[in-house]
Formats: structure tokens, C-alpha cells, sequence
């Protein structure tokens, strides 16, 4: 009995201790809630919205540091962008681009 009375308990602690990690936001997970508060404010859905979350949480982040896929993955998607592709043409875009050497 003393044995799932421990088990409990430290069951219990755990729990509580992992609810009070959740409090605490990341800096990403901060930037994210501001970004999504703006986009709601600004009434965006759908695509407009993704382009502005993607746009907002990239801000001042740096090419340093990436790796030639994540940085090739920001050119492709940049072009994508200037070309204004949606849904299924970005799509088809994004993979072609992506492939290429």
C-alpha cells in the first residue's frame, strides 16, 4: 500500500511540475501568439493568413545558421510569393522549385 501511495505522489508531483513548465512560454511561442493576434485583428484567412504568419514570424531572423535546404526552401517560397501563386499552382511551383539542383 506504502508502495502506490509513493507512486501516486510522485505521479502528482510530476503533473504539477509540468503544468508549471507549460506556464512559461518559449520565445517562439510568444512571437507566435503576437502574430496570431495580429493576423486576427487584421481579419486574414485562408492564404493571406499563412503568408502573414509566415511574413510576421520570420521577421529578424537570420540566414545564418540555415541549411542550404531551408534556404533554398526560402527562395523558392519568396519567388512563389512575387509570382502571388495560390493553392494549387504554388503548390506545384514549390515542388518544382525544390527539386531543382
Amino acid at each position: 500500500m506504502k508502495m502506490k501511495m509513493t507512486i501516486a505522489i510522485l505521479m502528482l508531483s510530476a503533473v504539477a511540475a509540468g503544468y508549471a513548465g507549460a506556464a512559461e512560454k518559449t520565445a517562439q511561442q510568444q512571437k507566435m501568439t503576437v502574430c496570431n493576434q495580429h493576423a486576427g485583428e487584421k481579419g486574414l484567412k485562408g492564404d493571406d493568413r499563412k503568408a502573414f504568419m509566415s511574413n510576421c514570424l520570420k521577421k529578424d531572423a537570420k540566414a545564418e545558421g540555415m541549411t542550404p535546404q531551408q534556404m533554398k526552401m526560402k527562395t523558392c517560397n519568396a519567388d512563389a510569393s512575387q509570382k502571388e501563386l495560390k493553392g494549387d499552382a504554388r503548390k506545384a511551383f514549390m515542388s518544382t522549385c525544390l527539386k531543382k539542383s
